[in-house]
């Protein structure tokens, strides 16, 4: 019976596990970077803990209206939507849906990532949590998890089995 509940919950494991992986990594090897969502600037589109699929194409591809993620230092991202296209000046001038005023600086073309793709409420907080120390924590804690259920039955079945020897008898005894 420890084996079956065992088995059942491992495989539950298992497979969150593994999509949670397809959701966070599989899409980089098409292109796309997955970025977790730390602001509220563009809810109620983009809620706070989304994970969102941005992909780069051609910077004059981009149109009024469109969500875009760039730079705007070493390490800082955002994503906001394109308000205004300036081809001459090679800019946009974008604004977070949540803000009332446009951003206060012009996005130029060399600074954007890539255009939002998809979006994915609550998963962000997966991939920005797993970076910090009780994420690690709690990475480590579900492989402590999937190890035990993995070998727990095994442990408990060596206990079942143990022989117990009767000094006074000459024979064996199961637990």
């Amino acid at each position: 019976m420890i084996q079956k509940i065992c088995d059942v919950l491992l495989g539950l494991f298992l497979t969150c596990l593994a999509i949670l992986a397809l959701l966070l990594f599989v899409p980089q090897i098409f292109g796309y970077q997955t970025l977790g969502v730390l602001s509220g600037s563009m809810e109620p589109e983009i809620a706070v803990g989304s994970i969102i699929y941005t992909k780069k194409t051609s910077s004059e591809s981009y149109e009024k209206g469109d969500i875009i993620t760039y730079s705007i230092g070493e390490g800082t991202l955002v994503t906001h939507r394109i308000e205004e296209v300036d081809i001459e000046n090679m800019h946009y001038i974008t604004k977070g849906d949540a803000n009332e005023n446009v951003d206060g600086a012009p996005v130029y073309y060399s600074s954007v990532i890539g255009k939002l793709e998809y979006c994915i409420p609550l998963l962000g907080y997966f991939s920005i949590y797993a970076k910090t120390p009780l994420g690690i924590a709690g990475i480590a804690a579900v492989l402590f998890i999937v190890l035990l259920l993995n070998f727990l039955p095994d442990i408990l079945k060596k206990d079942d089995q143990k022989v117990n020897y009767n000094p006074h008898s000459k024979r064996r005894t199961n637990k």
